[in-house]
């Protein structure tokens, strides 16, 4: 196995299931034999752990003797010293394998028909945008943007290690927090109680759902978990809701009604409830003229980034049209990163996973100087790839300065001029489009499976799939207050839609199709910017390709 870059480093993890921080791929890189050295890091760690860290390596090299054989020779690079200078040893990141699943059929529609039929309440148009007239731009002339209105929420701290409480701990807090939105609809009674009641009772029950399956007469039998235990809940397949359980993810919440069994032991559903967003939601809106641009997915480093594109967009923020954009947020993977999927070293144009972020703060540095720009990260950006995802460390922000840009993690609801603007980078629509019918969940129609998200109030019900969940005290991706507008990108495909007066947008990408998606199947709809007026939530989606 040869090792000699940090890029392959990363990649061996990935393919072993392990994520690493940049300086633990620096430390095995730069030993003598790196094969050696990963073999006993890997070797030394400790079970639980959920990132392989560089104490981890730094653990490995001083438990064993620098001898000649050992995999970590005399002249490995001090841990507690500067990084190697070798450019060939620059640090990495792991990211595993990238949990996208291609659609089912290889559609290249034009992206300005997408949405719901009909467009998006309230009003939506499409506009081109090619090369502007002034280039920058003169900011004087047109003046300073209004003042910036943006509020974060507190970044969360991880408390997780990967032990049995962990998990019990989040899924507790989502029942908790999920089963108050259901109760009031309902009159719940726990899995206790209904054991105890006489049969042929009316009964209601809010529970998480641990399992699903069909019966010989082609009936639906839910398993429903609640804090006292489990019961089981028959859907009959010629009830008009049947085609709810279609819908349904394993470890999300729900509430049923119906009537016990003449023994007691079974639920026969006459009602299926979901957390959902209240059809009488009103969204808040702006008090003045202003508007947001939502873009995700830049991907910078990649051989396949539009920075042309990119510099048209920036180059529109500078004119007259764009002076009521004021604000900027971006939903995750600013840079393609390293290590994300097999091969990925192929198709960089910059192999350093800070060089990217470098790259990118100076495309970001295009965007006039005026204007607040929000980020999160998403599952190509050096941060852990289990969700929550922690908002950039130090490093990367002080790389990532320019417009002294706000940063949270992922998912986060920023309030800009008094809306909430709900970002989450979105990799669990992958796992959503897989699980749903294709009426219910496609990439074509990205905002569709948001949808799904919005009504069952959690970002990412399922757990155990292809969304790598962290478990944590508190269960930070569901969604307790509903937002005025959903933002979310990951699958490279442009959709937007209206959910309950929530407007819903998947901003699409600025990356060509790269050989990898290629082989997916994944036709990217790249260089859309959304322009959102704050004030209306009207959309106006631009063109710069």
């Amino acid at each position: 196995m040869s090792l000699e870059t940090p890029v392959r480093v990363a990649n061996e993890l990935a393919r072993r299931g392990y994520n690493a921080d940049p300086e633990a791929v620096t430390l095995i890189a730069g030993a003598t034999d790196p094969a050696a050295a990963l073999e006993r890091t890997l070797e030394t760690v400790p079970e639980e752990a959920v990132v392989l860290t560089a104490d981890h390596v730094t653990s490995a090299i001083e438990t064993r003797s620098r001898t000649p054989g050992s995999g970590v020779p005399a002249d490995a690079p001090d841990p507690d010293g500067p990084p190697p200078e070798d450019p060939g040893t620059d640090p990495s990141v792991s990211g595993g394998t990238d949990g996208r699943k291609s659609p089912d059929s290889e559609v290249n529609s034009p992206v300005e028909t997408k949405g719901v039929a009909g467009g998006i309440e309230g009003g939506s148009s499409v506009a081109t945008a090619g090369s502007t007239s002034d280039g920058q731009g003169d900011q004087a002339a047109r003046g300073e943007r209004g003042g910036g209105d943006v509020e974060l929420p507190e970044e969360f701290s991880s408390t997780g290690v990967g032990e049995y409480e962990d998990f019990v701990a989040v899924f507790r807090d989502r029942y908790e927090k999920l089963s108050k939105l259901l109760r009031s609809r309902v009159n719940h009674r726990p899995t206790r109680a209904l054991d105890a009641m006489a049969g042929n009772s009316e009964a209601a029950l809010v529970g998480m759902v641990s399992d699903i399956r069909s019966t010989a007469g082609g009936h639906w039998l839910v398993e429903l978990e609640d804090t006292t235990g489990t019961f089981p809940c028959l859907v009959m397949k010629d009830r008009e809701f049947a085609g709810l359980v279609d819908e349904l993810l394993l470890d999300e919440v729900i509430a049923v009604e119906g009537n016990l069994a003449d023994d007691g032991n079974i639920l026969f559903v006459d009602a299926m409830h979901f957390p959902e967003i209240p059809r009488t939601n009103s969204p808040s809106t702006a008090d003045r003229e202003v508007a947001a641009a939502l873009v995700s997915d830049v991907h910078v480093g990649s051989q396949e980034f539009t920075a042309d594109a990119w510099e048209r967009f920036a180059d529109w923020l500078h004119t007259p049209a764009a002076d009521h954009v004021e604000y900027l947020l971006i939903a995750g993977d600013m840079v393609e990163g390293v290590g994300v999927y097999p091969d990925q070293d192929e198709e960089l144009d910059i192999v350093d996973i800070y060089e990217q972020y470098e790259r990118f703060s100076e495309h970001l540095k295009s965007v006039p100087g005026d204007m607040e720009v929000v980020m999160i990260p998403g599952n190509h950006d050096a941060v852990r790839l289990a969700e929550p995802q922690p908002a950039f460390d130090e490093e990367l922000r002080d790389i990532m300065s320019a417009h002294d840009a706000r940063i949270g993690a992922n998912p986060a609801t920023v309030t800009v001029e008094g809306v909430d603007v709900l970002m989450y980078h979105g990799v669990s629509l992958d796992e959503v489009i897989a699980e749903l019918p294709d009426e219910k969940a496609t990439y074509d129609e990205p905002h569709r499976p948001m949808y799904q998200l919005l009504r069952k109030r959690h970002v990412a019900p399922q757990f155990g799939g292809k969304t790598r969940l962290a478990p944590e005290e508190e269960d930070h991706l569901v969604i307790e207050d509903v937002p005025d507008v959903f933002h979310a990108g990951h699958v490279h495909k442009l959709g937007w839609g209206k959910y309950h007066g929530v407007l819903t947008i998947n901003s699409g990408c600025w990356q060509e199709q790269t050989a990898f998606q290629a082989s997916m199947n994944i036709q990217p709809d790249r260089a859309h910017a959304p322009i959102v007026r704050l004030d209306t939530l009207d959309l106006t989606v631009r063109d710069f390709r």
